[in-house]
């Protein structure tokens, strides 16, 4: 199976999630939109009448006749597919809820430098996002890292969900790469308090085909136009 991988070509976004797990997995994959034209073919497949089940946004996913979409539910299809997920129905479904936590998590990193609208620039809600931030390091990092870490300390192997690593261990390593990115010496101070969050992010990093990938130009560079986006005055 060769799938095609649709996303805005210039940022990691939710995409990064599903390239990281197409790329620990050694998939055959295209991420359509950087190559020519592949912009005009993502919108294509999105309107109404052209498919059956036209995607809202991207990120999606085309494997063969089947078009997945949303983030969690794209890594809910591949995580078996790819090795990626627990055997029995019970261990996807919690790792699919993890997912959908880490998800929720997403919202709440990029919502803390655009609180009020997605479509006002970052400049036209600095008070906003000050405040914002501030309520996002005191109560949701330490809620939601706190909980991975928790389950990394009861794990019975070094990932997540035991001995097997799975589409939620990559997910938790771009969520400590994003952090650290956006918010430098925040994420310096509180990576104390998960240490075995910082050692999966580690051990993800060191992994043969994720460590090729991060070294190679398919890895798109952090900037200021995707969820993690760097300003001076919220890292303090």
């Amino acid at each position: 199976m060769r799938y095609e991988f649709y996303y805005w070509p210039g940022i990691q976004g939710r995409g990064e999630f599903i390239r990281l797990a197409l790329e620990e997995a050694g998939a055959d994959y295209v991420d359509v939109a950087r190559r020519k034209g592949g912009e005009k073919a993502m919108a294509r497949l999105m309107e109404s009448g052209r498919t059956k089940h036209p995607p809202f946004a991207p990120p999606f996913l085309k494997a063969g006749k089947v078009i997945v979409a949303q983030t969690a539910n794209i890594l809910f299809y591949l995580g078996p597919r790819l090795a990626l997920a627990p055997r029995d129905e019970a261990g996807r479904l919690w790792a699919h809820q993890l997912q959908l936590t880490i998800s929720d998590l997403v919202v709440e990193i990029h919502d803390a430098h655009h609180p009020v609208s997605s479509w006002l620039y970052y400049e036209e809600q600095r008070p906003a996002a000050a405040r914002r931030t501030a309520d996002f390091w005191r109560y949701r990092v330490p809620k939601f890292l706190g909980y991975f870490e928790t389950l990394l300390e009861r794990s019975a192997g070094p990932y997540v969900l035991g001995r097997k690593l799975s589409y939620v261990d990559l997910s938790l390593f771009q969520i400590v790469e994003g952090l650290r990115y956006a918010f430098p010496k925040r994420m310096k101070r509180f990576e104390r308090r998960v240490p075995k969050l910082i050692a999966l992010h580690d051990r993800i990093a060191k992994r043969p085909r994720i460590a090729a990938y991060l070294a190679s130009r398919r890895r798109i560079p952090f900037s200021q136009w995707g969820i993690y986006r760097y300003f001076k005055e919220l890292d303090r």
